[in-house]
């Protein structure tokens, strides 16, 4: 069964869109909840096949917009509403993880039947890997973790001293989204909420402090988010897997849109092996 486009209302929130893919059989399914990247959206590319693969492996596979990524209810995917793109920050994507959890964890869930509260196992990609790890350190619920392509460090990202002193002095900065040639803009308070926020969004504290099962996946040729990043999680935990796909690149070969009917091979490969993980 395939659920697309559901609304989590949240009072004096953002709304919060989110796909359910599962089988439709009589055993309960464990979860998995899918976080996206950075200029990402749960339709990006391949992302569907790959909720599809996990529910044939009778996975129930969530996977969301953060409430705050630039999407609307009315249009989940890119990235029709820049204002509330601009005031997107980490902690906001946290609380929108945590509310995607509680929710899950509820009576009003409509697929409460369906699923195994029991085993909630986290994948994110890119930035969302940061997110992903630091709510696996800070919640029991969570019972496995996998990144794809995950950063390792949030601070290191924002730039320069100067590149800071210009971003604070004007209040935005852009960043040119390739894809849609949309100047995406990031308000100040973006840095300032880190600021405020630093021990609990620092991910090498939040790695060391994961005790319960790690995969890390990351390609060699990823040049938006480089391997040493995968090195570093993996030195920090190592109790950890660390899964090196050789060559590929930050999405594994997929792109947006993705119009044919089978993963890219090394995605299909990533999945695979992320599955045979979470079976062990």
């Amino acid at each position: 069964m395939i659920s697309k486009n559901n609304i989590l209302n949240r009072e004096s929130k953002k709304p919060i869109v989110w796909d359910a893919f599962f089988n439709t059989n009589e055993h309960q399914k464990p979860i998995v909840v899918f976080c996206h990247g950075y200029k990402g959206f749960k339709d990006w590319g391949a992302w569907d096949l790959v909720a599809k693969t996990f529910s044939e492996h009778d996975f129930f596979f969530l996977k969301f917009n953060f409430s705050h990524n630039g999407g609307t209810t009315n249009n989940p995917i890119d990235f029709p509403d820049l204002e509330a793109f601009s005031e997107n920050n980490y902690s906001k994507e946290l609380d929108d993880l945590n509310d995607v959890l509680d929710y899950l964890c509820s009576n009003e869930f409509p697929f409460k039947d369906v699923v195994n509260t029991k085993s909630i196992s986290l994948i994110g990609h890119s930035r969302g890997g940061g997110i992903a790890i630091i709510k696996a350190s800070e919640d029991q619920r969570i019972t496995q973790l996998i990144t794809w392509a995950s950063v390792s460090d949030y601070g290191s990202r924002f730039g320069s001293e100067a590149d800071l002193l210009k971003w604070k002095t004007d209040g935005v900065k852009y960043a040119l989204n390739g894809r849609t040639k949309q100047q995406m803009p990031h308000k100040y308070q973006f840095f300032e909420d880190f600021l405020q926020n630093q021990n609990r969004l620092n991910i090498q504290r939040a790695t060391q402090q994961i005790n319960i099962p790690f995969l890390i996946v990351h390609a060699s040729g990823d040049t938006s988010v480089l391997f040493k990043n995968a090195e570093a999680l993996h030195s920090w935990n190592t109790k950890s897997t660390l899964l090196k796909i050789e060559g590929s690149n930050h999405v594994f070969d997929a792109s947006h849109p993705w119009e044919q009917e089978r993963l890219p091979k090394n995605l299909q490969d990533v999945v695979m092996a992320s599955i045979t993980y979470l079976n062990r």
